[in-house]
């Protein structure tokens, strides 16, 4: 009788999985700890430690379930530290005649396993809304798509936040009512405080001996590694901060890296909770009357909307995708993306929230470290290596599109409709920062001039052949055009003399794509 292996990957810690739910009576379940898979961008350590304990709690879930189960452990003689060869070691070692895995969430693996031939087996991936097939026969044909018509037919087909046919609350989209500053005095729920129980901290001094060098600390460690503490999680959430979420998502603050946002998303991307099970729980909140409808609608639309157009994009553009370079960046990351050592605040709290937490939320990402990286001609190469590397919910198929697309704008418009680029009134308007930082955000040039203004006006100059055309950027590119041409070359001198102030690591050539960590 055939016997296979079934390798799950770290993201894919779900009974539910196709691959387990089929899997005849002999079949050995293997889970598999191997450097290469820490080690090809240098992952945070709590993004590490997330990973190998939910593994190896998954595990011992899975051998409760009465499945035999093979672990791979880091520190094991025999391992040999690659996911695919140490794979392909235990399928002979127990005379296993194919192994079978769940799509991989990163192109990389898809494609190493795909040239290892017949002996290996893929599976649908099949804990998302929508298939990689029927994203693809959406796609087909449009001559203009964009996720927002995507959202709507996934809400159709679904059924979530609809009232028959025609969109619970009246209207499609809540948006405009989600775009809130903080207000002073405002107070914040502090996320649930997971214990770490013997298999963590064994994971944590593992992680600690291995990994090292890697940016992040370990010690404000906090990430739900067992179903349990994500469905707490997911009940804090609903219970406490889902009814502000929507009208603060877009704000940020100096002093809270949380605000009212979930933190779920790590669970969701390695497979503790489903996508399903989340928006179900937030829609119940709404008929409930625990949370209004702008504060839910925005949060499905995140799940069934955005990550699933995302993944969607992902796997019908790669690997060409991950080649796009539209405006032609070539620095490589500002060395204090690594340090958190720089004199502007924005950054530097961002920075500081993403080395303590392995996390920042969607607006920090885009509008303040993402903003600048674009501002100052960062490769899509250098930032989507140190985005993939410092968050504990990045994965390819996530985090490359949100990066390379809609934060860099390398894909020249595929994702976004417009660059995300801002001077420092956005900041100004959505944070606390400002107040608190040695340069003045209302002024453009001079000794005080807030970075971000100068080097916006600089962008746009730059790339105003392919930027001027688009139908958003006219009013914008007016402004500029208005202004005294002595005052242009002022603040285009401002922003070249910033940008030799700074220190950038080695550039990224013609060729150079994001295939591995480039770091020099």
């Amino acid at each position: 009788m055939s016997r296979p292996l079934i390798l799950i990957l770290g993201d894919q810690l779900t009974e539910s999985l196709e691959v387990l739910t089929q899997a005849p009576d002999n079949a050995v379940i293997a889970l598999c700890e191997v450097k290469a898979e820490g080690e090809y961008v240098p992952h945070h350590p709590q993004k590490i430690l997330l990973i190998l304990s939910a593994m190896r709690h998954f595990a011992d879930t899975l051998r409760d379930k009465g499945y035999q189960v093979h672990y791979s452990a880091l520190d094991d003689d025999d391992n040999r530290q690659d996911l695919i060869e140490e794979a392909e070691r235990l399928a002979d070692a127990y005379g296993c005649d194919d192994i079978r895995v769940t799509q991989p969430g990163e192109w990389r693996l898809f494609e190493r396993i795909q040239r290892r031939g017949t002996r290996w087996r893929i599976h649908e991936d099949n804990r998302f809304f929508c298939s990689i097939e029927a994203f693809g026969e959406w796609l087909d044909g449009r001559r203009r798509f964009r996720m927002e018509d995507f959202y709507r037919q996934m809400r159709k087909r679904t059924g979530l936040l609809m009232e028959g046919d025609e969109p619970a609350g009246g209207q499609w989209n809540f948006d405009h009512d989600n775009r809130n500053p903080i207000k002073h005095g405002l107070q914040m729920p502090a996320p649930p405080k997971h214990r770490l129980d013997d298999t963590t901290l064994a994971v944590k001094s593992l992680v600690e001996t291995h990994f090292d060098t890697h940016f992040g600390t370990l010690e404000h460690f906090n990430w739900s590694v067992t179903r349990r503490q994500a469905l707490g999680d997911l009940k804090h959430f609903i219970a406490h901060a889902l009814a502000d979420f929507g009208t603060y998502q877009d704000a940020i603050s100096d002093d809270e890296p949380l605000l009212f946002h979930s933190r779920l998303s790590a669970a969701m991307n390695i497979g503790l909770l489903s996508p399903q099970e989340v928006c179900e729980a937030a829609i119940s909140a709404w008929r409930d009357g625990q949370a209004p409808i702008n504060a839910v609608e925005g949060f499905v639309r995140q799940i069934l909307g955005w990550r699933e157009y995302v993944r969607g994009i992902y796997w019908q553009r790669m690997p060409g995708y991950k080649q796009e370079n539209r405006l032609n960046a070539r620095r490589g990351l500002p060395d204090f993306y690594w340090t958190a050592e720089t004199d502007l605040r924005c950054v530097r709290r961002a920075l500081e929230m993403t080395r303590d937490n392995a996390y920042a939320h969607h607006i920090q990402r885009l509008m303040v470290t993402g903003n600048f990286a674009l501002l100052c001609g960062v490769s899509p190469a250098a930032l989507c290596d140190w985005y993939l590397a410092v968050y504990a919910d990045a994965f390819e198929w996530v985090e490359l599109p949100n990066t390379l697309g809609m934060t860099l704008y390398a894909d020249g418009g595929y994702l976004g409709s417009k660059p995300y680029c801002a001077s420092g009134k956005y900041i100004d308007r959505m944070s606390d920062h400002c107040r608190q930082c040695r340069y003045d955000v209302k002024q453009v040039t001079g000794e005080r001039a807030c970075p971000f203004n100068s080097l916006y006006w600089h962008f746009l100059e730059k790339h105003r052949e392919r930027l001027k055309g688009n139908q958003r950027m006219k009013l914008i590119y007016g402004s500029w055009d208005k202004m005294q041409d002595g005052k242009r070359q002022v603040i285009l001198d401002q922003a070249e003399k910033f940008l030799g102030t700074l220190t950038f690591e080695a550039p990224y050539g013609k060729d150079d794509h994001a295939s591995g960590y480039q770091r020099s």
